[in-house]
């Protein structure tokens, strides 16, 4: 029991949040280009510009957080935010004004 209490603090959730210019075609391939680029390292869509990504510790979120720092586009807003997964745990989501079903945590399989 307490382990896994633990392991709701170690386990972590890299978010990143984003507004870019699609005023453009080349404004438009830019952000399809940093979307892409998210999803192929795990990411998941949570909002329209908002991704983000189940970690098993903080070390390996950072892993994370230095490939989305590589891939910034040169114009528009990003942030990027690490929460533990007891904080994700207590987020309240809605649909409308309905409460909606957590979602299932992902499994994912890493090997070192």
């Amino acid at each position: 029991m307490k382990a896994e209490r633990l392991n709701a603090y170690r386990i972590m959730w890299v978010l990143v949040f984003f507004d870019l210019p699609t005023g453009t075609k080349k404004e438009k391939k830019i952000y399809a280009d940093f979307r892409k680029k998210l999803l192929a390292d795990g990411f998941a869509m949570f909002q329209f510009s908002i991704y983000l990504r189940h970690c098993a510790s903080m070390e390996n979120a950072e892993v994370h957080i230095k490939r989305a720092k590589r891939i910034l586009p040169e114009k528009g807003h990003v942030g990027i935010m690490t929460i533990t997964d007891k904080q994700f745990g207590m987020m309240e989501i809605f649909h409308g004004k309905s409460l909606a079903e957590p979602r299932e945590i992902p499994q994912q399989l890493e090997m070192f």
